[in-house]
């Protein structure tokens, strides 16, 4: 499986490269692995028969071994003079019919298709640190002579890191000489990196065969073993595919040795071999050490629960984390479009993953953690395309044998627009069959806009901006079945999800107008029907604020304006808000002060939502609290009598202690 980081803007490829060779030095690197870790692969494309050069021998042991095992015919060449000096004598007597000649491989003597098969390990990495000009010259001189001395139907094989200018130059030299071109990654020599602890960066071997071919294909690129190669008609495709493995075996390396910073988010998508579509995502979490803690774990998340807050967000990641008792800890959410088998299947397939993502000296064996035993069910229902919001899903999953159905939009996978629980009815004939519950509530913060909604002194008509899946709406209409409500939301599809997919209905009572919550405010304060009350719950489709309920649109002073105008003299304002950036909330409440006589606040716990009330009457913060309180047990009188659990009550002691003024 193949590994791609999310984050990869951070990879600057040439400010990487330029620290990584002045690391390096002129040190020899064994890195980019020895004749034990690269025989599988030389031998399916070098002969015992062949007359093999190599290029920039340096004094690796590579040719000592290739003629130990039965290649004969081998000649290797070196720039340095004391080197080729110190091998000939090295080899005289125990390998006598290998040549070391000391030659600039820029310029070398041989006849023109002398040789089968020419090797370079890290000789082309040596000659080419750049793109100069300069460089780039030299460069054409070399691979020049590679093509001359070599015989037709020969092969070039250069093992190499392919940093970004060497893959292109590469592809540009040999496809436009209509050469066979092969990438094949080099597992052996990393695997060797890793098991001596070591970074582990990718090793290439390219492959170029003196064939003439007329194929469009640029290249065949093996990036997993055990597997068919991925064909590759266009440069781009090519310098995706190793850029993506260079970029998260970087990262690997990095995180093996370092500690996530508090503000740092590190996420990897999963992908199957030659599949586009990713297979699981990865978020890699520290929390500070503990030295009682133990070392690293995975945990996947069973399917329909990616969404939820333990494991959509950084703060509950690290809380999950703690909870576990790891410093680092590897969250693994799995994608919908995916056949997943048993959670041991999935152990398996991510085991090697998971190791390349622990710190130095992970434990021998890495321990899967899970909230049970099962990897969660999930049934998309259908999918469609909004001109508002974008491609988005309906699907039902199943989570503790209960089953919810939920809306996403595909552009905030970890966000649930909508859910709805679903119950089993069994009607007098016929087979049981599903049915949305029109009392649950999923958003929490849905319960807090109605209990703010009691606070008004009259409740005869409510104006809800935004829709969704109806879920508010239909409560509302089940509690306060004799109030008036008018939704409005400016996506159609909204209200066709809504209907045919949560259950929503539109009735005498409940009327649903297809408009901008803008233009319907706009018209409303000019109109003489006023409202007990007005509730903004409509999400932000701009990430680029701290804020994402609602609109800033929707905060403006004009706005505001006509919301005060379209309530009754003691009607109230509810407002949803997401609010991560403190500068913007403090700017949004002074403002609503400005225009309102009273104001209260309740953060939700467990979400980042936050419910403000605005009061258009002047009232006592004495009478708000008391009103409050009756209010908690109405509403939960009629959550009790509906059979609900009691887990969805309001904690009526702990609310009152955490409700604000402004």
């Amino acid at each position: 499986m193949n590994l791609l980081p999310k984050n990869k803007e951070e990879f600057t490829k040439k400010e990487y490269w330029e620290s990584f060779f002045k690391k390096r030095g002129n040190k020899a690197f064994e890195w980019y692995g020895e004749y034990p870790e690269l025989c599988s692969d030389l031998h399916k494309y070098v002969r015992p028969n062949n007359k093999v050069l190599i290029v920039g021998c340096g004094n690796s042991t590579l040719g000592n071994d290739l003629y130990d095992v039965g290649y004969k015919t081998i000649t290797n060449i070196d720039i340095s003079h004391t080197v080729i000096k110190h091998m000939k004598k090295a080899n005289e007597q125990k390998r006598p019919d290998m040549n070391f000649i000391q030659m600039d491989a820029t310029n070398m003597s041989f006849d023109n298709e002398y040789f089968d098969a020419i090797i370079d390990k890290g000789t082309l990495d040596a000659l080419m640190p750049n793109d100069k000009e300069s460089t780039i010259i030299e460069i054409d001189k070399y691979l020049e002579e590679i093509n001359r001395v070599l015989k037709n139907g020969g092969k070039y094989l250069c093992i190499s890191l392919l940093q970004e200018h060497i893959l292109i130059k590469l592809i540009d030299f040999f496809h436009n000489s209509s050469w066979l071109f092969k990438i094949i990654r080099c597992h052996e020599a990393e695997n060797k990196a890793e098991d001596n602890n070591e970074n582990v960066f990718p090793v290439f071997m390219v492959v170029c065969s003196k064939i003439q071919s007329k194929s469009t294909m640029i290249a065949d690129i093996f990036l997993e073993l055990n597997t068919q190669g991925t064909k590759a008609e266009k440069p781009d495709k090519v310098k995706d595919l190793i850029s993506s493995i260079q970029q998260s075996s970087f990262l690997c390396s990095h995180l093996k040795n370092t500690t996530i910073k508090d503000d740092d988010v590190v996420s990897f998508e999963i992908f199957e071999t030659n599949s586009s579509s990713p297979r699981y995502t990865a978020y890699v979490i520290d929390i500070p050490f503990e030295r009682e803690n133990f070392k690293y774990a995975a945990f996947i998340v069973p399917q329909g629960r990616e969404a939820e807050w333990l494991f959509s967000t950084v703060e509950g990641r690290k809380q999950l984390a703690k909870m576990s008792h790891h410093n680092r800890l590897t969250v693994i959410t799995m994608h919908r479009n995916q056949t997943y088998g048993s959670l041991d299947d999935i152990k398996i397939e991510l085991n090697d993953i998971i190791k390349k993502l622990a710190p130095v000296d992970p434990p021998a064996l890495i321990p899967f953690l899970s909230i049970n035993s099962e990897v969660g069910e999930r049934i998309i229902r259908y999918e469609g395309n909004s001109k508002f919001s974008g491609d988005y899903v309906i699907e039902d999953v199943k989570i503790d044998e209960v089953k919810y159905r939920r809306l996403y939009y595909l552009q905030t996978q970890l966000l649930i627009q909508s859910e709805a629980r679903l119950k089993t009815v069994k009607p007098r004939r016929g087979n049981p069959k599903e049915i949305v519950d029109p009392l649950y509530l999923s958003c929490k913060h849905h319960l807090y806009m109605t209990l703010s909604i009691l606070l008004g002194n009259k409740k005869e008509s409510l104006a809800v901006i935004g829709l969704g899946g109806g879920g508010l709406c239909t409560f509302l209409h089940k509690f306060l079945p004799k109030t008036r409500i008018k939704v409005i939301d400016i996506d159609e599809d909204m209200l066709k999800i809504a209907t045919e997919w949560f259950g929503f209905v539109k009735s005498e009572e409940v009327v649903v107008e297809i408009l901008d919550g803008l233009i319907f405010l706009e018209n409303s304060s000019k109109s003489d029907e006023k409202y007990d009350a007005i509730l903004f719950d409509v999400d932000s489709k701009d990430s680029s604020i701290g804020m994402s309920c609602p609109p800033k649109q929707f905060l403006e002073d004009s706005t505001i304006d006509n919301v005060i105008s379209s309530l009754t003299d003691t009607g109230i304002f509810v407002l949803n808000a997401v609010i991560r950036d403190k500068k913007i909330r403090r700017a949004i409440i002074q403002s609503l002060k400005k225009k309102f006589k009273l104001i209260t606040c309740y953060k939700l716990d467990e979400d980042l939502n936050e419910i403000i009330v605005c009061f258009k009457e002047d009232v006592s913060t004495e009478n708000i609290l008391r009103k409050y309180k009756n209010c908690c047990v109405e509403l939960n009188k009629f959550i009790k009598s509906n059979g609900l659990p009691r887990r969805e009550w309001i904690n009526v002691g702990y609310f009152m202690e955490k409700i604000g003024f402004e």
